[in-house]
């Protein structure tokens, strides 16, 4: 009996693995997200001897224009497409906000099937463009029956990380994500997977938010702390903006400048949930325990941007910091 091949869904957002400058030399000052899925696919002809291959064209933005609105959008098509029998996914993405719409996904997405990001840090144009093996990687990662239940992967420069460790940890260079509190769940040598790690925080069938109804999400906005960091004027304004949450990217272990800590005690007051964060790149914050019983919650590990996403996300289950604490805790 021939062997029926996996059914691979790509989804297609943009960013520079769609690339394109009129130079083969230029890695930079390109058009991010001109090229469709089809062409994608096409340049890679190799995927399908991996799998079956279908494709579909989600949004084609430079990923720094990413929206709530397309992140709610890919989950959902994921979900439906998971329930009409395809076996893994692969989302063709930008960089820049890669690690944001993979820890959403990660968190959103009901199955222990595949679902796999991929970038280029190189315009499709570029001699050195890196998007057609990052991506002939990524749908070998995604056919892969090892690659179960490990939750959302982003595939880049050979290596596999976790949707809950990964960041970007350089600008320009191919080598540009690592997961630095986790390490890199595995490589890809050619098409084929190897795994030597895991993450022991939850993550998609085990995860409780449902975003099959939502069309919105909790405004939740970023603050960052600093040296003279001291009217809070930001803080304010975002609340009167209509922010439900606040994320700090504090100093340290999360510490907050004695003046926006004034306002920010004054808004948790007001309802307004408040996480604290680090803009160190590894370790955790230390919320002390006066500060929690003020409702300062702890992001833990999380970065700021991935902080963000997961309060808006338990702002849709609850306003108590002390279950949103426990969310942090374990996602």
């Amino acid at each position: 009996m021939a062997y029926a091949k996996p059914k691979i869904a790509i989804l297609a957002t943009g960013g520079t693995i769609a690339g394109s400058i009129d130079s083969s030399v230029a890695t930079t000052g390109y058009t991010a997200g001109v090229v469709g899925v089809d062409v994608l696919i096409q340049a890679v002809p190799q995927i399908k001897d991996l799998a079956d291959i279908s494709g579909q064209q989600i949004a084609n933005i430079d990923s720094s224009n990413m929206t709530d609105e397309i992140q709610l959008k890919l989950a959902k098509e994921i979900n439906k497409l998971f329930a009409n029998g395809v076996d893994g996914i692969v989302i063709t993405h930008g960089t820049d906000t890669m690690e944001e719409t993979a820890y959403f996904l990660n968190l959103t997405v009901k199955s222990d099937k595949p679902v796999v990001l991929v970038g280029a840090m190189r315009p499709s144009t570029a001699i050195s463009a890196d998007g057609p093996k990052n991506l002939y990687n990524a749908v070998a990662l995604a056919a892969d029956k090892q690659a179960r239940g490990k939750g959302v992967m982003v595939a880049m420069n050979d290596k596999i990380q976790s949707a809950r460790g990964v960041v970007k940890t350089h600008s320009l260079n191919v080598n540009a994500f690592s997961s630095p509190d986790f390490g890199d769940l595995g490589y890809i040598v050619d098409g084929e997977v190897f795994f030597y790690n895991n993450v022991a925080k939850e993550h998609t069938k085990k995860s409780p938010f449902d975003v099959s109804k939502l069309t919105a999400l909790p405004k939740v906005d970023i603050l960052y702390t600093y040296s003279n960091d001291g009217s809070a004027a930001a803080a304010k304004a975002l609340v009167a903006d209509g922010a439900k949450g606040l994320v700090i990217a504090g100093s340290g272990a999360g510490s907050i400048h004695e003046n926006q800590k004034a306002t920010l005690k004054e808004l948790l007051k007001e309802g307004v949930n408040i996480a604290v964060s680090s803009r160190v790149v590894a370790g955790r914050v230390a919320v002390s325990g006066d500060d929690a019983k003020l409702g300062f919650i702890s992001a833990e590990d999380l970065n700021p941007q991935k902080a963000r996403i997961l309060l808006a996300l338990a702002l849709t289950k609850t306003n108590d910091p002390k279950k949103i604490q426990e969310y942090f805790l374990k996602y």
